[in-house]
């Protein structure tokens, strides 16, 4: 199991090219690179030329510090026919850099709509048609999040979705600042993912769903608003020992090809001491698990 650093709260402080370094004097050993506006900017063709790419892994070669990930963030699933060809276009470039950088893992959303769900779910197969070719020869491998206002935030309805495609290639992606958006427990979405589960987000969050829906008050009210946080972890509702026990029942610490990141983003100000934290957390984390597996 790689253990990764999500830079997001540092790209206001430091340039794209200074994230390795950084990481690691935090600690880690990896980086997920999430969107960037001087790499792959959320729902943008990426910016990086191929001279970008190369000193980007020069940088991470010179620190000591692995690429954990990609995570682009495209809409591959939108409903917009327009926006789905941009997304794939764009996609195709990803898949590219991923490959140069010598990774092998893309996480990423199906970020699609849910008031057009049925639309949604015919865009992500068509776009996955074109897509999953290159994904299979590359020996890439795409895992993807149900993020709240998706057009599949359900945990175990996204498994089934990502099931239809068919491919030892595509994953899932559990975020523990999702669960109350799943919809089930969550040892009930990692039991069920498996061996498809290779990618967790460590980040705390509150229960939306408390005092019978009305712990968050959004005004008009009915609104679809969705709302999470990505807080550190034990500051908030997570039940961070049922998330930790179930990834080692999975045996997913024990693996070389799947990666836990921190992603914390509520609390910039104070981004390098949270980060140490985190992962002093998820290795904590961790170990008590394995002691009460142990103990079982």
């Amino acid at each position: 199991m790689k253990t990764a650093l999500d830079p997001t709260p540092f790209h206001h402080s430091h340039s794209l090219l200074e994230f390795p370094r950084l990481a690691a004097e935090l600690g880690f050993e990896h980086l997920q690179l999430t969107p960037h506006r001087d790499f792959i900017p959320f729902f943008r063709h990426p910016r990086a030329d191929d001279a970008l790419v190369k000193r980007f892994k020069s940088e991470c070669d010179a620190a000591g510090v692995g690429i954990a990930s990609v995570l682009p963030v495209l809409r591959w699933s939108g409903p917009d026919e327009v926006d789905r060809e941009a997304a794939v276009r764009a996609w195709k470039r990803v898949i590219q850099i991923t490959v140069d950088l010598g990774v092998q893992v893309i996480g990423t959303e199906f970020s699609g709509r849910p008031e057009a769900a049925e639309r949604s779910d015919a865009s992500f197969y068509r776009s996955m048609e074109e897509l999953l070719p290159i994904i299979e020869r590359e020996g890439v491998r795409v895992l993807i999040d149900p993020h709240p206002d998706d057009f599949v935030e359900d945990g175990l309805e996204a498994l089934r979705v990502i099931r239809g495609l068919n491919s030892p290639n595509v994953g899932f992606v559990y975020v523990a600042s999702h669960t109350f958006h799943y919809g089930h427990p969550t040892d009930a979405v990692m039991e069920a993912a498996g061996d498809l589960l290779q990618l967790v987000h460590v980040s705390d969050t509150f229960d939306h769903t408390r005092s019978h829906g009305l712990r968050y008050i959004s005004n008009p009210p009915g609104n679809a608003a969705r709302v999470h946080s990505h807080l550190r972890v034990g500051d908030g509702d997570v039940d961070f020992d049922a998330f930790f026990d179930g990834l080692v029942r999975l045996g997913f610490d024990q693996r070389d090809d799947t990666v836990m990141c921190s992603s914390v983003f509520a609390e910039d100000e104070d981004a390098e001491a949270v980060s140490r934290y985190q992962l002093a957390a998820m290795r904590d984390g961790i170990a008590a698990a394995r002691a009460r597996a142990g103990a079982a």
